[in-house]
């Protein structure tokens, strides 16, 4: 029994004859013996008839929850039906209603009362972890505050690690810090599971998490920790605490950059334009927005641009509209790009129609902040002007992939966060891609840990979207395609864990000497769900 209740080591009704007779099993199980593909046929079915969403992602994750194999089996073989079901989008309604939806834990709750017990806590975990994704949910998605809730994030994040990089789930660790919740609805929800409390902050806050982080990587050494939806003014402090002396990276800063910038090089490709000579103008000024910014003029100084000309062809709106030098209130990620000289400007069209940027760049989770107006002005602006509507859930994106190409007359270069089905316009199908970091946290995570590399920099997430961008065939291309088909996303991590590998051996980060082959070590090393 406890063999079968191992979601680990559970094959459910594909136990042979033989392997029961040994292990125990006869009479436990059905006496019918059934391959792993009649299984995932099996819950194929059962899925597809449920009528939304949400039951789905219920429905994986209780299969997750006791066969790991089937579900990653189901996942790898069918990854366009079921990533938007287990990630974004369903993971923002499934952590919006987590409490009412739970059925069994996964993962690590580490609460701001275990102050001075996490290393004891930790050890309770059976496995010898390599991979952390760690919240403290207060801005999960573009939802904002969820608390404990936010564990279907960690969750989510971990199963694309294993799906999409092929990283060993007994690897993996989602842990939540519940330092309590500002979200009045959660505090008075009474299916609320995590601590009803407002928020820890100041010292406090600050203390606990270095505790946790100081007890993670005594207790599991070597282990790579990914910051995920973490809030702005913790964001940025926790990955420059700890980036230099731990193996920690942000998806949200980093990750997201790097897929924006892969994206930007594919459209490009298009255009024929050079990168140095782009505007670029961001709906947005967080994690997201500074971050794709900062790897861009990186990638700007790589062809030839100063860092003034680079920084100069990077503006930030916010909700006070653009960000320019001499605005009082600018938090420190903001102040590289108030650049001098020009005059407040309130809203998004007017600063398009003043900068004429020849891309613009949503990460400000505003729903429709692309309007009709916006896109035609690009549209006017531009032969091929450069959409990226990348906020999700699809509630929060910028504008639709039918809108971008409606109201610019096929002739945007479109990348959504969120999916969407192709789009017929005069005579022409265009089928836009998801600018999804999952084309890049799971591959940069699998080639630190096959290198071991004690760091995880810039320089590989650079790395990362130049290979990202080199997966992009003519024939995507072609049909407005930014990125590869999700299907080929192994293949694509396997791709990008050599070049971030090559990168820790070629600067000393990584244990050991490089081998012959990088991209044969990263294979063997990647997980295949099967019996």
């Amino acid at each position: 029994m406890t063999l079968l209740r191992d979601p680990l080591l559970n094959k459910g009704t594909a136990f042979t004859e033989a392997e029961r007779a040994a292990l125990g099993l006869r009479g436990l199980l059905p006496p019918c013996v059934l391959t792993m593909e009649t299984q995932a046929e099996r819950v194929l079915t059962n899925l597809r008839t449920l009528p939304t969403d949400l039951e789905k992602y219920v429905a994986l994750n209780a299969l997750h929850d006791r066969n790991e194999a089937l579900f990653f089996r189901v996942v790898v073989d069918n990854i366009d039906e079921i990533q938007p079901i287990i990630y974004t989008p369903t993971v923002g309604l499934a952590c919006q209603k987590y409490g009412l939806i739970f059925q069994r834990p996964r993962g690590m709750f580490i609460s701001s009362r275990d102050r001075g017990q996490i290393a004891e806590i930790l050890k309770n975990w059976p496995y010898p972890a390599q991979l952390i994704v760690v919240t403290d949910g207060e801005r999960i998605l573009g939802l904002g505050d969820l608390g404990a809730n936010g564990m279907g994030i960690p969750v989510g994040k971990l199963s694309l690690y294993s799906a999409c990089a092929g990283v060993h789930p007994e690897q993996c660790l989602p842990i939540v810090l519940d330092v309590g919740t500002n979200n009045e609805e959660l505090l008075n929800d009474p299916y609320y599971l995590g601590l009803r409390e407002r928020r820890l902050t100041g010292e406090a806050y600050d203390s606990f998490v270095d505790e946790f982080m100081q007890a993670a990587r005594k207790t599991f050494p070597g282990v790579l920790i990914q910051f995920e939806d973490f809030a702005n003014h913790s964001a940025f402090k926790l990955l420059h605490k700890y980036r230099d002396d731990a193996c920690v990276f942000n998806d949200d800063i980093q990750g997201t950059a790097a897929v924006a910038l892969a994206g930007l090089f594919s459209a490009l490709r298009v255009s024929g334009g050079k990168l140095r000579d782009q505007r670029i103008l961001f709906l947005g000024a967080g994690e997201a927005a500074t971050g794709i910014a900062d790897l861009v003029v990186s990638a700007m100084m790589a062809e030839g641009a100063t860092e003034a000309d680079a920084l100069r062809r990077n503006w930030l709106v916010d909700s006070r509209g653009l960000v320019v030098g001499g605005r009082d209130g600018l938090h420190g990620h903001k102040l590289r790009y108030a650049h001098a000289g020009q005059a407040p400007i309130a809203d998004f069209l007017t600063a398009i129609k003043t900068l004429k940027p020849t891309a613009i760049i949503g990460v400000a989770a505003v729903g429709g902040a692309f309007t009709p107006d916006v896109l035609k002005a690009m549209a006017e602006l531009n032969e091929q002007p450069i959409v990226f509507a990348l906020s999700n859930p699809t509630s929060k994106a910028e504008c639709s992939a039918e809108d971008a190409y409606r109201y610019t007359e096929g002739r945007a270069l479109f990348a959504c966060g969120s999916p969407y089905d192709p789009v017929k316009l005069s005579g022409r199908t265009f089928v836009p891609r998801q600018g999804n970091n999952s084309y890049i946290f799971p591959g940069v995570g699998l080639g630190v840990i096959a290198s071991r590399s004690r760091l995880v920099t810039d320089e590989m997430f650079m790395a990362a979207a130049h290979t990202l961008a080199d997966c992009v065939g003519k024939e995507d291309l072609a049909q407005g395609s930014l990125y590869p088909a999700l299907p080929r996303i192994r293949e694509v991590s396997a791709r990008i864990a050599a070049a971030v590998a090559d990168v820790a051996y070629q600067r000393g980060l990584a244990e050991g000497p490089a081998p012959n082959d990088v991209k044969a070590l990263v294979q063997s090393q990647m997980y295949e769900p099967a019996y």
